[in-house]
């Protein structure tokens, strides 16, 4: 059996604490900078230890954060395993969650990847994303959370207008350029101390809405792109998916392969629910679990919505979930909701998935040259006796 080192890395914004150990040895502890060239250090450190210890494989991981998958990326393209875990399925216990160190993490993310390894216990490792759909998910994100921001602006001068007892011209209806130029005369007519405050508001709901305006052009622009395009139109033919809909969708799903039912679509949109069955209760379930992109549950919710104005099928689904009663009417939407993802999820399937937006791992989509060489059918490549090009 060939050796191999395995590693649990506590990532933070500037430093690196590893535990590592070869196979079921004592653990040792190293600490890095968790920048380029402390990365690369850590690299060269661990290929010269194995060199030392004739150990071919290397396997590290950490947890999802805020980092993304840069070092992911790094640790793959220097020949190491590398796996990014979910830290909503890594285990804790009340005491951890009160004496929690960065040792004592990174000993429990050796301790997982341990059981993985000599054990064949189930690693929970997330799918990671290729770049070209990280990127594409920025545009798309962005303009979703410019519109947040553009109604708490809205919400702020309303509440501006309600303190001073100023009430809307009973022609209002949108927020048009002639309320526009409404507000701006109101703003002249308050205190001096008080115009800039309105002004600087109206300011920036103007600033918000044309950078919506520039956003959707680019995405209107990224729908057009081959990876996106036959899915783009399939997914628009349904009753109140739009543009930002349909493309919320995909670069949220991502690669639609990796999932293998419709149950499987539902728990990553977060819309299954959860379950409280333990002894002898084996039906309770709860409300829906929310994990996922909540980005993708607030377009499926504003598009069930919609649909219930021109899907007849959708309208009778939401009048029979509902029974007549005011309190099913969440119940109800979020079965739509539900429903109108898995549809999508169909269609754009059926258009093909482009290679570019093809991760790896996540359950059912483990990178194949891990799993054979877990199983032994193929021998692990050791870039050991390679240079490290990015390191010169």
């Amino acid at each position: 059996m060939t050796k191999t080192i395995m590693i649990g890395c506590d990532l933070h914004d500037r430093w690196m604490l590893v535990r590592f150990a070869i196979e079921d040895a004592e653990p040792q502890q190293k600490s890095f900078r968790n920048d380029r060239e402390g990365r690369l250090k850590m690299v060269t450190f661990f290929w010269e230890f194995a060199r030392k210890h004739q150990a071919p494989r290397i396997v590290f991981v950490y947890e999802a954060s805020g980092q993304g998958y840069g070092l992911c990326d790094l640790l793959d393209g220097q020949g190491i395993e590398c796996h990014v875990l979910s830290p909503t399925l890594l285990p804790t216990t009340p005491k951890s969650r009160k004496q929690k160190t960065d040792a004592k993490d990174a000993q429990m993310l050796l301790e997982q990847l341990r059981g993985h390894v000599l054990a064949g216990n189930p690693l929970p490792v997330v799918w990671t994303p290729p770049q070209r759909l990280r990127d594409d998910r920025e545009l798309v994100r962005r303009r979703i959370d410019a519109a947040d921001d553009s109604t708490r602006v809205k919400l702020q001068i309303f509440a501006m207008l309600k303190r001073r007892g100023i009430e809307k011209p009973d022609w209002y209806s949108t927020w048009s350029k002639r309320f526009l130029c409404w507000l701006r005369d109101v703003a002249r007519g308050l205190d001096e101390v008080v115009t800039p405050v309105l002004e600087t508001l109206v300011d920036r709901y103007e600033m918000y809405r044309d950078e919506m305006r520039k956003l959707v052009r680019h995405i209107q622009k990224l729908a057009k792109a081959p990876r996106y395009a036959k899915a783009y139109r399939e997914l628009c033919k349904l009753p109140g998916v739009g543009l930002l809909t349909a493309m919320t969708f995909l670069t949220e799903m991502g690669d639609l392969t990796r999932f293998d039912n419709r149950r499987q679509v539902a728990a990553y949109m977060g819309l299954c629910p959860a379950s409280f069955e333990s002894g002898e209760t084996n039906n309770r379930k709860g409300r829906i679990t929310r994990q996922g992109p909540s980005r993708l549950r607030r377009m499926l919710c504003q598009a069930a919505w919609r649909s219930l104005n021109g899907d007849d099928e959708a309208l009778a689904a939401y009048v029979r979930i509902k029974g007549g009663k005011s309190q099913r009417n969440k119940k109800a939407i979020v079965a739509l909701m539900r429903r109108l993802g898995i549809k999508m999820w169909h269609r754009a399937l059926r258009m093909g998935v482009s290679s570019e937006l093809l991760g790896r791992g996540g359950p059912g989509n483990m990178r194949t040259s891990a799993r054979a060489q877990q199983r032994g059918d193929v021998p692990f490549d050791s870039p050991s006796l390679r240079p490290l090009a990015s390191t010169r």
